[in-house]
């Protein structure tokens, strides 16, 4: 029976052994590989980086001034095959803190030894240059056992004898001395370069501000001519843009007379439709209707005509009858009238004067009913004048009777009464 071991990228797995006392090895790096039981050995071998930290304290110098560095290395076993074979004989079984042990202990060696080759100087100035030295030197070493330096750089320098100290303050006080006399040259040769450049410096701004006049002269003469000219391109522009602009607009202006003239003869032609659906609509609704009802009152009328015809002609029938008829009884009446009439007139005829005076004595009392109808309604009579005027005035009034019936009746009533005996119409004599 067997099993499946698996590894990522950053691990190295190493089957040794097999079936049939086999001594072959095989080693995989992100991947798997099939061991059996108990005759298979499996084992593991890191491939990430390793970060070391080399330190030697107080190591002499080539001039015996004890120096501690301490350095920064990064270190990771090579993936090569033939060196993967190598660290794995050599690290297989450790563990990645004894693998450093190891390395660590290689490298400050090489640290220690090339150190006591180099001056303090060499190694204070050029550190990038010491670095380099211990990587190339201790490289091969450490490469013979599968393992590769990535980087090697120096951490810090010192030391326990104020060395560093006393070169720094020697080389400070150097530094400082040729700075002050760098300076005062610098301040002399600034005082000289100074006035020969203030001297420069007048000369070319009286030049330069000659030349800025010239400049702005014909600067000014160009901007007047360019303006000039700009004025009178924009002149003739806006001339041109107002030309182009009354054109657009007189050719906008007639296509809106013709879209007006289309609508006006569309509006035309819609209006004659409307005037033709109108006078279809009023002969379907008024002429036609007024035509029938025209029809119908003339039928009607023609009728009513003829009915009135005929019942005027009957009543012109009726009228005659009942004319003739009334003429007849009129007739009939005034036979009678005159018969009586007649009769009356014979017997006014036979008794005379008597009869003619029965029948006005018979009508006085209604004659003077009649003439004493106003005075019924008046209170007192109040004749105005003198003694004789009073009785003047009634027998006046008395006088006028004869006059009156005769006017009402025909009859002289005073010949009358003269024939009557004892009967006498006598004027009134006034009571005094």
């Amino acid at each position: 029976m067997g099993n499946i071991h698996t590894v990522g990228p950053n691990e190295a797995l190493i089957v040794s052994g097999g079936c049939c006392g086999s001594t072959k090895r095989v080693t995989t790096v992100g991947g798997w590989s099939w061991a059996w039981w108990l005759v298979t050995d499996v084992q593991r071998l890191s491939l990430e980086v390793m970060t070391l930290n080399p330190q030697c304290d107080s190591v002499e110098t080539s001039q015996g001034v004890p120096l501690s560095v301490t350095g920064v290395a990064q270190c990771k076993i090579m993936k090569a095959d033939e060196l993967l074979h190598t660290a794995s004989e050599q690290f297989l079984g450790k563990t990645v803190n004894e693998i450093k042990a190891t390395i660590l202990q290689t490298l400050e060696g090489h640290l220690r030894a090339i150190l006591g080759t180099l001056t303090v100087e060499e190694v204070y100035r050029d550190r990038d240059q010491f670095a380099a030295l211990v990587r190339e030197v201790a490289a091969p070493d450490v490469g013979r056992m599968g393992i590769e330096i990535l980087s090697f750089t120096i951490k810090d320098v010192y030391d326990d004898v104020q060395y560093l100290t006393s070169l720094g303050k020697a080389q400070t006080a150097m530094v400082k001395r040729d700075a002050d006399a760098g300076v005062a040259e610098a301040n002399r040769d600034a005082g000289i370069r100074e006035a020969e450049c203030q001297k420069s410096a007048m000369d070319i701004k009286y030049s330069t501000d000659t030349k800025i006049e010239d400049n702005s002269r014909m600067y000014k003469l160009q901007k007047a001519n360019f303006d000039q000219e700009i004025n009178t391109a924009k002149a003739q522009a806006q001339l041109a843009y107002d030309l182009q602009a009354a054109k657009i607009r007189q050719k906008i202006r007639n296509e809106e007379i013709q879209i007006e003239v289309v609508e006006r003869k569309k509006q035309i032609e819609i209006e004659t439709q409307e005037v033709l659906r109108k006078e279809k609509e009023l002969d379907a609704t008024v002429r036609l209707p007024a035509d029938a009802e025209n029809y119908r009152i003339q039928m009607l009328a023609e009728g009513k005509g003829t009915q009135t015809i005929q019942k005027a002609q009957a009543e012109s029938e009726k009228v005659k009858k009942l004319g003739t008829a009334e003429a007849s009884a009129i007739s009939s009446v005034g036979k009678a009238e005159a018969e009586r009439m007649r009769m009356k007139a014979a017997v006014y005829k036979q008794y005379g004067d008597a009869a003619i005076m029965s029948i006005v004595l018979d009508a006085l009392p209604k004659i003077a009913a009649e003439i004493a109808a106003p005075l019924a309604k008046t209170e007192e009579v109040v004749l105005i004048g003198g003694q004789d005027n009073t009785t003047g005035e009634v027998a006046r009034l008395v006088g006028q009777i004869p006059p009156a019936v005769n006017a009402l009746t025909g009859v002289d009533l005073s010949k009358i009464l003269g024939k009557i005996p004892g009967a006498t119409l006598s004027t009134v004599t006034p009571v005094k």
